[in-house]
C-alpha cells in the first residue's frame, strides 16, 4: 500500500518528529518548508508559504504524489507566531500571518483533495490558543481560532468522501519555537510548567502519537483534541 504523509513545516519541532515517526510506519514522507528536512528517506520540497503564489513551483509534483497514493495524510503544521496586539497589529502583518496559518492550508486542500482517496486524512495543528486567548499575540490567536473553523468546514464539505479530519491542539511543547519565545530564564520556565498539571513540558513525540492516532481513526472526524497534559486554569 502506497501511504504518503504530506506535512508543512516538517524541518523542525513537532513537524520533524511527525515526519520521522510516519517514515518508520512505512509512509512516504513529503515535507513543504523553507528549511530543508534533514531526514534520510524523506522528500523535501522548498516552499515559502508567506507568498501567495508559493504553490506555483510544486503543483505538478504534489499532484503526482497524491494521485499515486492509496492513502494521503495531509498535515497542516507550518505556522507563523508574531508578537502583536489589537492595538498595533497592522493590516499587512495580519494578512501575512493569515496567509501562512490559514490561507496556505486551504491552498493545499484545494489542490490535493481531488486526488485523495477514501481512507485519507486532513489534519490541522491548532494550539491551546485555538479556543482561548492571552495578551500579546492577537494575529496568532485569531488565526488558530480560524484553523478550528476550517477543520469543521472540512468535515462538512467532505461528507461521503471517506476522508476524515481533526484539529490537534498542543500545549506547552518542548520545541525550538517555544524555547525561542521564552528564552533561558528559569523563572519563566517555572511559570510555564506551573500552568501544567503534570508540571513539565510536553515531548514532541507525545504530540506525534496523537497525530498518528488521528490519522488512523476516522471516528474522530471533526474533533478538536487538546493534547496539553491538562492545563491549570486560573
Amino acid at each position: 500500500m502506497n501511504k504518503v504523509l504530506i506535512v508543512s513545516g516538517g524541518s523542525q519541532g513537532i513537524g520533524f518528529a511527525t515526519a520521522k515517526r510516519f517514515l518508520s510506519e512505512g509512509y512516504r514522507v513529503v515535507n513543504l518548508s523553507r528549511r530543508p528536512l534533514e531526514l534520510a528517506g524523506a522528500v523535501h520540497i522548498s516552499a515559502d508559504m508567506q507568498n501567495r503564489d508559493w504553490l506555483d513551483n510544486c503543483i505538478v509534483q504534489l499532484e503526482e504524489i497524491a494521485a499515486g497514493a492509496d492513502e494521503v495524510v495531509l498535515l497542516h503544521n507550518a505556522a507563523r507566531h508574531d508578537g502583536d496586539t489589537v492595538k498595533n497589529l497592522s493590516a499587512d502583518n495580519f494578512a501575512n500571518v493569515l496567509q501562512v496559518n490559514l490561507v496556505a492550508p486551504q491552498q493545499l486542500n484545494a489542490l490535493l483533495i481531488p486526488f485523495m482517496k477514501a481512507g485519507s486524512a486532513i489534519l490541522y495543528m491548532g494550539s491551546t490558543l485555538s479556543e482561548k486567548a492571552v495578551a500579546g499575540c492577537a494575529s496568532y490567536i485569531a488565526s488558530k481560532h480560524g484553523v478550528i473553523g476550517l477543520m469543521r468546514a472540512t468535515t462538512q464539505d467532505l461528507v461521503g468522501r471517506g476522508i476524515h479530519t481533526a484539529c490537534v491542539c498542543p500545549g506547552f511543547t518542548d520545541t525550538a519555537m517555544l524555547r525561542g519565545n521564552i528564552g533561558d530564564d528559569p523563572s519563566v520556565m517555572a511559570a510555564i510548567t506551573g500552568m501544567v498539571s503534570f508540571g513539565r513540558l510536553i515531548d514532541p513525540v507525545e504530540i506525534v502519537e496523537t497525530i498518528l492516532f488521528c490519522a488512523r481513526n476516522p471516528v474522530i472526524n471533526g474533533s478538536v483534541l487538546h493534547a496539553n497534559l491538562g492545563q491549570i486554569e486560573h
